[in-house]
């Protein structure tokens, strides 16, 4: 018979290149003749196609084209079946490590209030813009820092248990530990380790004479540590955005470790900056992008510590210098006598190298453009090295260039004079030393 069949498993497929049935009507047979005629001849024309070879090629062809694809698909259907089940698998699995972290780190509010004697005044370690910071000890008699923040946080409860998810998991030396949360009703406690000795700008401003030049070179190293595993340590890209004196706690042995991350921003892997029309921070601190356009990035932090460096050489408070502490600094290091904005209660009996290497390290921080800062990488490269070479620093980021010729500030815009307007942000200022 003419035609082609194709049988699979789920599918068959079948043509004919002719009629099943002549369904033309039947007439009535004439009488017959004496003598039969004989039989016409076959009719070949160049309609009957029946045999035309070019034809059944074609259907083959399509034919077996179809069978292709149809088993493409199956099986492309059969490997995404494989992986969304593969892929729920291991949601599974980071959901059940996600509420065994939540489970382990979760204390009561009874706890809490006998721990800090119902968050007793006398207990209380300080304060901020987003809560309170009280000493507590818990039965098993571990001291603890137990930071109630403030019911206008306005963060919810899933965000909370989030963040408090990823600080828990970032473990470094020159970082405050997380030991857990409470989560009850309007209450949204934090509980952090117990860093026996105050905050560092406590020995700045208030115990000058506690910090020698070792202590100080020794903290500026740690710091650098600390904010470098934020960046690219901890297997995500933390923005702190509220690096200051105030946050920055000290050990026994006089070992920085940086504190609150409530204003921690997370980063993507591919992801380089953000923008923000909420301003949050502490003025001094904030790089010039950040005031200026609400953009912030690693960058950002940077700058913070290039302030920090600074304020520890000089053992003295950027707000409360009598002109401007960058200015003072970016001047005498013009002047080639960089070292006179060193502590005078240091002078002599520290190593002018590393003197002059900080505030090199601090003035490449503070650069207007934030291109022209170095990674938190090279900064770490540069205090530990004597060998590295460092750029000459540009005139530092006290002076601003805006978007348009009307908004645009003029480089006699200093940061003194920008200190004088109101500023529209929100700023979280600490009111009691930790």
């Amino acid at each position: 018979m003419q035609g082609a069949q194709v049988l699979t498993p789920s599918c068959s497929i079948r043509y004919k290149l002719y009629l099943l049935y002549n369904l033309t009507e039947v007439s009535a047979p004439p009488p017959s003749p004496l003598f039969p005629s004989p039989p016409p001849p076959p009719l070949i024309g160049p309609k009957d196609k029946s045999h035309n070879p070019l034809a059944i090629i074609i259907v083959i062809v399509a034919s077996i084209a179809v069978f292709v694809l149809l088993y493409l698909l199956g099986c492309r259907f059969l490997r995404q079946r494989a992986r969304k089940k593969q892929n729920s698998t291991i949601e599974e699995e980071n959901d059940g490590n996600e509420i065994m972290i939540e489970g382990a780190l979760q204390y009561d509010l009874a706890t809490m209030e006998a721990a800090t004697k119902m968050f007793a005044e006398e207990n209380k370690l300080g304060a901020g813009g987003f809560g309170e910071v009280y000493k507590g000890t818990l039965p098993n008699g571990q001291e603890i820092a137990v930071k109630r923040l403030s019911r206008s946080s306005g963060q919810s409860t899933e965000e909370f248990k989030n963040e408090v998810i990823l600080i828990a998991k970032l473990q470094h030396r020159n970082l405050v530990r997380l030991l857990g949360f409470c989560l009850e009703g309007e209450e949204k406690i934090l509980i952090y380790e117990f860093v026996p000795n105050k905050s560092l700008d406590c020995f700045l401003y208030e115990e000058q004479a506690q910090l020698d030049w070792t202590q100080r070179y020794k903290i500026i190293e740690g710091i650098a540590q600390g904010i470098l595993y934020l960046h690219e340590g901890s297997g995500f890209k933390i923005i702190h955005r509220d690096l200051k004196a105030s946050n920055i706690l000290l050990e026994t042995n006089m070992d920085p470790k940086i504190s609150d991350f409530g204003q921690a921003r997370i980063f993507g892997v591919d992801q380089t900056h953000a923008n923000t029309n909420r301003i949050i921070g502490t003025y001094g601190y904030m790089s010039p992008e950040y005031i200026m356009h609400g953009q912030f990035s690693t960058k950002s932090d940077v700058y913070s510590f290039g302030i920090l460096i600074f304020e520890i050489v000089t053992g003295k408070k950027r707000s409360s210098f009598p002109g401007d502490l960058v200015g003072y600094v970016w001047n005498k290091w013009s002047l080639g006598v960089a070292c006179e904005v060193l502590d005078p209660t240091l002078r002599g009996s520290c190593s002018i190298n590393e003197v002059t290497k900080c505030i090199h390290t601090g003035l490449l921080c503070i650069q207007q453009d934030p291109a022209h800062r170095p990674a938190m990488a090279t900064i770490v490269l540069m205090l530990s090295s004597h060998s590295v070479t460092r750029p000459l620093p540009k005139r530092p980021g006290f002076l601003f260039d805006g978007g348009s010729e009307q908004n645009k500030l003029t480089n006699e815009v200093q940061w003194d004079q920008l200190m004088n307007v109101a500023p529209p942000f929100l700023s979280a200022t600490e009111f009691y030393p930790r």
